[in-house]
Formats: structure tokens, C-alpha cells, sequence
């Protein structure tokens, strides 16, 4: 049994599905998209309610929404010019466009067999397992008509992942003054999870190697994997450590510019926009820290092609999968151990986006 439906077959794929995880566009949406993220999850009340607080600095507007459009946009164009030429559909795990909804309008379309990307570059419960367990549970809610849906693997390792983002932490480098770049230090970032979940999946594992990867093209030693939008109760170990716990010890021992790159996110979303560019940069001002923050791969060149290449490499059944380090490309077809949550019931590692 495995959580995709792909047989490793050559398929007539007739759609492409983006999968994402959603967000809110007002403050009228922002503790319904809530108490979707977090119905059955074991975290405190008054987290929802901190979140909450997060969103009205920004108008109760997540802006994964619209980077997902543009991602949309980008890829429509890629693939109406080198193909192949799918339609492109866009469904959300917490919030609209809902992933059961886009289900039933690729039914009503004829849509039978199609690719999913999901917008998760890593192995993890909350970033692979449960966006397979939500496409299965909209294909139940469905029905019969329901397309098959086959996800694309995950890309940490690509060259079309890595390369944007030693772009960004590049360009980021070039803002610290030439005589104190050497001696910066990279903050590598990604959200948190319980450690429990963690033990089931190769997402540290997986993270560290697109840290790796972007230092050894940077040729830039000084650098350390960080976490950070722990959302469970204090009780519960999670990844750490905490990106402001970091810079903190980092200023203690004369540490005097970090570059902080949110490799654990594709976008700019709400994560990055609060976490770091809110909450990082008040801190750094605080303890006299220069702080750079470098941009997300988003709707870069490279990242777009990459996303065609993954469609083309499963409609081809294609061995030849790009990618760097020694790890080798992740499985297109998950084992049915892969990725299992924590212990009892799972956890939300997320509560916003």
C-alpha cells in the first residue's frame, strides 16, 4: 500500500494540480482559516489567538495566496511555451480555493488523470504525508469521477531549488560590507516540527543537505541550521534551535552580520514576513545585530523550469532525475511508513502562511 496512486507506469496525464497550504485574504477569514489549520490539533488555544494577532498587522492578508498566483502565471507560460501543454489547477488544504473543491471542478472538467505539485520542497508528516492524505481524502468526498492524482517528488536537492537560493543568499552576502563578509554567518531556516515527527521522516536530513549545498556553492563555511514558528504546546520537544535564540548567542560571541535565508520556505508567505522580517528584525535592532534577510526561490527562472521538469521527468517514466549532493532524488512513490506523524494523534506544525 502507498500513499500515491502512480504504478510507475508511462500515464496520459491530462492536468497539473498545485497543492498549497492556504490562507486568509481578510480579517473576516482569519480565525475561520484557523480553526481550519488547527480543528483536532493539540495546540493551545491561545496560540490561535496570537496567530490571529500576526495577520492584522498585514490586513488579515496572507500573501501565499497571491504568490501562488504567480507561481501559477509563471508556470501557465513555461509550459504553454516548451510544454507540455496541461491545464494548471490550484487547491488549498486550509483555505480557499479548497482542495476538495478544485477536486470536483477537475471531475466536472473530465480531468481523469493527473500530476500534483505540492508546495513542499521537504520530507516531512505536515509538508508530504498529510498533502497526500488530504488529496485521498478529496478523491473520497468526490466520488467515482474523481481523477487519479499522482504527486511529483520532492525537489530540496535540485538544481533548480539549490540555484535560486544561492542566488538569494549570494546577493544577500553582497550587502555585508566587503571586509566583514568573510566572517558573517548564515542562518539557515525552516519551520519547526515536533521532534517526534521528526524522527519519522528525513526532513533534518534533508534540510542540512540544502544548507550544504548552497554553502559549498557560496563557498561559505560559517553557517548553521536554525528553526523557527514553533506552534505546539511548551510540553512537547521541537527542532531547535530557535533562529532568535541563534543570533542572540551569535551576538554574544562577536558575531556582527548574519545572513538569514529562509530555505524552508518556496515564498515569501506569512512565516517569513512575521517570524523574520517582524520579529527577527526587531531583535536584531535590539541587540545591535546586522541582519540580511535573503529572498525565497518564488517565481525565479530556474525554480519554474524545474517545476515543468519534474512534470516531464514522471509523464516520460524518466530515470534520469537531475539532482545534486549524494543523497540522490527523492522516491515519486511513498512507502506506506514514509513520513508517519508523532505518536497519537497528529500534531499541527503550522498555524500560519
Amino acid at each position: 500500500m502507498t500513499l500515491d496512486n502512480h504504478s510507475g507506469l508511462p500515464e496520459a496525464y491530462d492536468a497539473l494540480l498545485v497543492v498549497s497550504f492556504g490562507g486568509p485574504e481578510g480579517m473576516d477569514e482569519v480565525m475561520p482559516f484557523l480553526e481550519n489549520v488547527l480543528r483536532g490539533r493539540n495546540v493551545p488555544h491561545e496560540r490561535m489567538v496570537e496567530v490571529s494577532h500576526h495577520y492584522e498587522l498585514f490586513g488579515g492578508v496572507s500573501p501565499i495566496n497571491a504568490q501562488n498566483r504567480a507561481l501559477i502565471a509563471a508556470l501557465q507560460q513555461e509550459l504553454e511555451i516548451k510544454g507540455p501543454n496541461l491545464p494548471i489547477y490550484w487547491g488549498n488544504r486550509n483555505w480557499h480555493p479548497m482542495l476538495t473543491d478544485t477536486v470536483r471542478q477537475m471531475a466536472s472538467d473530465g480531468v481523469k488523470n493527473a500530476l500534483a505539485f505540492v508546495t513542499s520542497a521537504y520530507s516531512s508528516y505536515s509538508g508530504c504525508r498529510q498533502y497526500r492524505e488530504d488529496i485521498q481524502r478529496a478523491q473520497a468526498e468526490v466520488g467515482p469521477d474523481a481523477p487519479q492524482i499522482s504527486v511529483l517528488r520532492k525537489f530540496y536537492n535540485h538544481p533548480g531549488f539549490i540555484q535560486p537560493n544561492v542566488e538569494n543568499v549570494g546577493t544577500a552576502l553582497q550587502q555585508i560590507p566587503q571586509k566583514r563578509r568573510a566572517a558573517a554567518e548564515i542562518a539557515f531556516t525552516a519551520h519547526s516540527i515536533p521532534k517526534g515527527m521528526a524522527q519519522n521522516s528525513n526532513y533534518e536530513a534533508q534540510l542540512k543537505d540544502t544548507c550544504q549545498l548552497i554553502a559549498d556553492e557560496l563557498e561559505h563555511p560559517k553557517w548553521q541550521l536554525v528553526y523557527q514558528s514553533r506552534s505546539g504546546g511548551p510540553g512537547q520537544p521541537w527542532l531547535e534551535p530557535d533562529i532568535n535564540d541563534h543570533l542572540k548567542s551569535l551576538k554574544a560571541n562577536g558575531v556582527t552580520d548574519v545572513v538569514v535565508a529562509p530555505i524552508g520556505f518556496i515564498s515569501d508567505h506569512m512565516e517569513v514576513l512575521f517570524d523574520l522580517d517582524t520579529e527577527v528584525s526587531q531583535l536584531a535592532e535590539e541587540i545591535d545585530l546586522n541582519v540580511v534577510r535573503a529572498a525565497t526561490a518564488g517565481v525565479n527562472p530556474a525554480f519554474i523550469s524545474m517545476i515543468r521538469e519534474l512534470v516531464v521527468e514522471r509523464i516520460r517514466d524518466s530515470s534520469e532525475k537531475r539532482f545534486l549532493g549524494t543523497r540522490g532524488p527523492s522516491h515519486d512513490v511513498c512507502p506506506v511508513n514514509c513520513c508517519l506523524p508523532t505518536l497519537g494523534r497528529p500534531v499541527a506544525a503550522k498555524v500560519s502562511a
